[in-house]
């Protein structure tokens, strides 16, 4: 099923006509469409979807973090099972498939305890890096060296 999606125009010209999609739509929600490139898309969702959004991801959060909290067992099957959802953690050193996992669960119960899921995405968006690091033997190879820190690697698309 695909999200339902309008032109930011037709927000302010047709808003009832919008609202009326929302409230249709089985997400939902309703992707804005912004014209402009450097403008990210924008999301109307009812309040009700997106209370329920938090929820279930804040009773699986705690969930989760409990469960590899109390069981090695867990920790050991979650890291076999992180390249399932990220297939890039392949390319990563055992070793620092262990961190990820570790950093993982430490930002998850932070990030759920103040209601904010950015820290999570900048984590992983850190780890995928490094793991693009590591995909690239050239690249591997030069960093590697042993030399001056030059400090965190930009995101790509940014100078």
């Amino acid at each position: 099923m695909t999200m339902t999606e309008v032109n930011i125009s037709e927000l302010s010209l047709h808003p009832r006509r919008v609202v009326a999609q929302l409230e249709r739509s089985a997400e939902r929600s309703v992707r804005i469409r912004r014209r402009e490139k450097d403008q990210q898309d924008l999301l109307l969702i009812t309040a009700e979807r997106a209370e329920q959004v938090v929820a279930a991801a804040s009773a699986t959060t705690k969930i989760f973090v409990e469960l590899l909290r109390r069981s090695d067992q867990a920790v050991t099957l979650a890291t076999e099972v992180l390249p399932t959802a990220f297939p890039w953690v392949r390319y990563l050193p055992k070793a620092d498939v262990q961190t990820f996992v570790m950093e993982l669960i430490e930002t998850l119960e932070r990030a759920e305890s103040l209601g904010n899921p950015a820290p999570v995405a900048i984590l992983v968006a850190k780890w995928k890096r490094t793991a693009e690091i590591h995909a690239d033997p050239e690249l591997a190879a030069i960093l590697g060296r042993p030399g001056e820190d030059l400090g965190e690697v930009p995101p790509p698309g940014h100078p």
